[in-house]
Formats: structure tokens, C-alpha cells, sequence
């Protein structure tokens, strides 16, 4: 069993690591994402790395001349990019100050209580050997 010096020594070291993380925090992972233009006949595929990694053209797209192709390929390109920063696909970051601050409450809420229980513990052990 920890005493209690040892226990917020641990309760200490945990909090400290808490902090650090929220300090350092972790960027979200990209996701592979696609944007479409011309009626879908344009997919451009963002892979996970962040850079394109696919072209998929209709052909019939490339009979609507280069200045419109390449309005096309550039819309596509940024819907895939945009895709890319979508909060809706992102797994949400979890608020890691708000858990740093609950987990040093719960904390300090339980060192009390040991406290409180120990004392208790020691005054119901003294007057049994006041009794004895």
C-alpha cells in the first residue's frame, strides 16, 4: 500500500505528464480526401502525406479546351485540399486542459479524503486504546 507522501508524489508525476501533453499536443492525422469539379468528371484524390495522389480525368472534359480544364483541375484540387482540413471528417481533439484541470480536482478531491479516512482511522485506534 502507498503511503501517502508516495501517493502524491505519483498524483504529482501524473499531472506533470497532463500538462506536457497539453503543452506539446498532437497534430491530427490527414485523412485521404477527394474534390470533384465538372459535373464529376474531374477527381483529384489528397492522400494522407498531404499531396495529390491521383488525377482522374473523364475524357470528355478534355474537349472543353485547356482554359477550362484548367479552371476545373483547380477547383477540384482545392475542394481535395479542403477536404483535407474538414472538421466533419476529423476526429475531434479532446480538450486536454479541461482534463488536466478535472483529473487535478478528482485528485485533490481524493488526497482529502484519504486524509479525512486517515484521521479517522487513527482517532477510532486511539480511543480503543484509550479503552483498553
Amino acid at each position: 500500500m502507498l503511503g501517502e507522501s508516495a501517493l502524491e508524489e505519483q498524483l504529482a508525476q501524473a499531472r506533470a505528464a497532463l500538462r506536457e501533453v497539453s503543452r506539446t499536443g498532437t497534430p491530427r492525422e490527414r485523412v485521404e480526401s477527394v474534390g470533384e469539379a465538372a459535373d464529376g468528371r474531374i477527381r483529384v484524390t489528397v492522400g494522407t502525406d498531404g499531396r495529390v495522389s491521383a488525377v482522374d480525368l473523364d475524357p470528355r472534359v478534355l474537349r472543353e479546351g485547356a482554359e477550362h480544364l484548367a479552371e476545373e483541375l483547380r477547383r477540384a484540387v482545392n475542394a481535395a485540399l479542403d477536404g483535407q482540413d474538414d472538421p466533419a471528417t476529423a476526429e475531434p481533439m479532446p480538450d486536454l486542459a479541461a482534463m488536466t484541470a478535472t483529473v487535478e480536482r478528482l485528485q485533490d478531491q481524493g488526497l482529502r479524503q484519504m486524509r479525512e479516512i486517515s484521521q479517522a482511522i487513527s482517532e477510532t485506534m486511539r480511543k480503543i486504546q484509550q479503552r483498553s
